[in-house]
């Protein structure tokens, strides 16, 4: 089409709303859109990634008190808000070269703080380079909160000294945790340049104190901001990605979609990536859910339409007998158009994040391609290879492909809001790894899923040491109390104060010049025989191979004899030894240096 007579027209942003699992996102945006969707949920925890508009006649309305006093031109036709669950982040939500959001409401518990999940959302919004705003929720609950009607400047000034200053310091500790992540922020109304600063709009999920505020601050960003961005081409090829399939009484199974350009018609073909050859299809259905209303809500109405225009929520039914994932592309295919190589455009998309390879590393499932991505994002951010990426239940193969990794720690299935198929279960169900050691990891937070995978690192690193550990002789230094000498010789018993380290029995002594004397044949506490003695502890000892007087003197200092190859291996293992054994090695070093510089080097 000839760039004159293309149709540019400016869409609604698309807003991603994300936080800590529990911190209110729902919440804020159902006081928005006075529904009540929190309420039907298990624990009030969003389980389904759902798309939500809010028309400019409604931001108008929620702002009417603050657009009295503020010049503003509303050009934008609303808000389509992404309402995610706290463990998916807004993974789900990609295109080709980025993330499919605008801009993004990071929800923070400004009692709480920040919360792993606070700072795996951040990492990803910085990856996706998306300007976000900090909404301070449950300001409520400061102790000694007043709740005032309309504005939330005046009322936060009509609230107690003491308040104001417990306010200001919990938004402080958000600017603080902001900026050790790399970001300038300030409070909204203090930000002097939205371009370098985040605005902190405090608000209250529960009496609605800031929503209006937090509204004002999106739509004037997105304004003044990212107007450029909001251009599309209405008569241009419709660009979207699937939220979610879902199975739907008389429908079978629908496409939950987020069209964010151009315009999707009933009689349009669409061409969908899947883990194999991009599909073709035809629409046959087109539901759009009426404004304000919840495309994941059971009790969501929507009506049949010919088109929808981006940026939107669309359900499509669609003739396909392919498997279909969250996350994937969509795209109409226009008429004349070479199919082919618009398959292999998609193909590519879909490649950046499915793949596999023969290098070393773990295995990854994932129930979406935004979801993969996100979990692959979090593991090289942390340094650890993949081997696999796929969608999809756990499968024989995976194992398969987990158990050809040399190193123990790649043998690693991890699976982000998946299952296994009863194969693959058959593989862990007596332990949780299987007879060739194969661990599995899932769950439905990632945070979570890599911090079980690096404990299962460490703790598997520990053993391996410990073991090391145990077949060596670990420092120690003793001295000899010559008020307690009971026996000179055959062997010879004496008392000993164990000065640094440990002390264990059948461990062979060293003097103070690297000469090997003797060798501990027991070690007694009060009359009855132990294997160890700490530091600090005053034990009864018989040492075999010396006569007290001639090889050890009555006061004489003994070491833990140390071959050179012991030593070395200490040496590399010294972050698991203490500061008591670690100053044993360093004397045991310079006694054998006198004699041989080069030792143990």
């Amino acid at each position: 089409m000839p760039e004159e007579n293309v149709k540019k027209v400016l869409r609604s942003p698309i807003c991603v709303v994300v936080g800590h699992v529990d911190h209110g996102k729902s919440s804020i945006l159902d006081k928005i859109r006075g529904t009540f969707i929190t309420s039907t949920e298990e624990g009030g925890i969003t389980q389904e990634i759902g798309a939500s508009l809010i028309p400019s006649l409604t931001i108008k309305e929620v702002c009417k008190d603050l657009l009295k006093n503020i010049q503003i031109k509303f050009d934008i036709p609303g808000l389509l808000f992404i309402d995610t669950p706290g463990h998916a982040a807004f993974q789900s939500l990609r295109r080709r070269g980025g993330n499919l959001a605008d801009i993004a409401i990071l929800v923070v518990d400004v009692n709480e703080g920040f919360k792993p999940q606070t700072v795996e959302s951040i990492n990803i919004l910085k990856e996706y380079k998306t300007p976000f705003i900090v909404a301070a929720n449950k300001i409520d609950l400061i102790p000694g909160w007043v709740s005032h009607k309309g504005a939330l400047l005046p009322s936060i000034k009509n609230q107690g000294e003491s308040v104001q200053r417990e306010l200001d310091a919990r938004l402080y500790n958000l600017v603080s945790s902001l900026y050790e992540l790399g970001f300038e922020s300030e409070r909204f109304d203090r930000v002097s340049d939205y371009s370098k600063q985040v605005a902190i709009v405090p608000v209250s999920a529960k009496t609605g104190e800031g929503i209006p505020e937090l509204i004002m601050a999106l739509t004037g960003l997105t304004q003044k901001y990212l107007a450029s961005t909001l251009k599309v081409d209405l008569g241009g090829r419709a660009k979207g990605t699937i939220l979610e399939v879902k199975e739907e009484p008389g429908f079978g199974e629908t496409l939950n979609v987020i069209l964010y350009d151009g315009i999707l018609r009933k009689k349009d073909k669409v061409i969908i990536g899947t883990l194999g050859e991009p599909v073709v299809a035809k629409i046959k259905a087109l539901l759009q859910p009426l404004p304000l209303n919840e495309m994941r809500d059971k009790h969501a109405k929507f009506k049949s339409v010919d088109e929808v225009k981006a940026a939107a929520g669309v359900k499509l039914v669609v003739s396909s007998d392919e498997k279909l994932f969250a996350g994937m592309p969509l795209y109409s295919v226009e008429e004349g158009e070479n199919i082919d190589k618009l398959k292999e455009k998609i193909k590519s998309e879909v490649g950046d994040v499915v793949f596999s390879n023969d290098k070393e590393g773990i295995i990854i499932k994932a129930d979406s391609l935004g979801s993969l991505e996100g979990l692959s994002f979090m593991l090289k951010n942390e340094g650890i290879p993949i081997r696999s990426a796929s969608l999809g239940q756990i499968t024989k193969k995976d194992i398969i492909n987990a158990e050809s990794n040399d190193d123990e720690k790649y043998r690693v299935i991890l699976g982000f809001n998946t299952t296994s198929t009863k194969e693959a279960d058959a593989y862990f169900d007596k332990n949780k790894n299987n007879k060739k050691g194969i661990k599995r990891i899932t769950g439905r937070v990632i945070y979570k899923i890599l911090d079980e995978y690096k404990d299962y690192v460490k703790e598997m690193e520990d053993e391996k040491v410990n073991e090391e550990l145990a077949n060596l002789t670990r420092p120690f230094k003793i001295k000899i109390l010559p008020q307690f000498i009971f026996r000179q010789s055959n062997p010879a018993i004496v008392g000993v104060e164990v000065e640094l380290g440990t002390l264990k029995a059948n461990k062979k002594l060293m003097n103070n010049k690297g000469i090997q004397v003797c060798s501990v044949k027991a070690i007694q506490v009060e009359k009855k025989n132990v294997e160890s003695a700490e530091e600090g502890k005053q034990v009864a000892v018989s040492l075999e191979g010396i006569t007290i007087g001639r090889q050890v003197s009555k006061n004489e200092t003994l070491y833990s004899f140390l071959t050179e190859e012991e030593f070395r291996k200490l040496k590399d293992l010294r972050k698991y030894l203490t500061k008591s054994e670690i100053q044993v090695l360093k004397e045991i070093s310079e006694i054998m240096r006198k004699s041989n510089p080069v030792w143990g080097v």
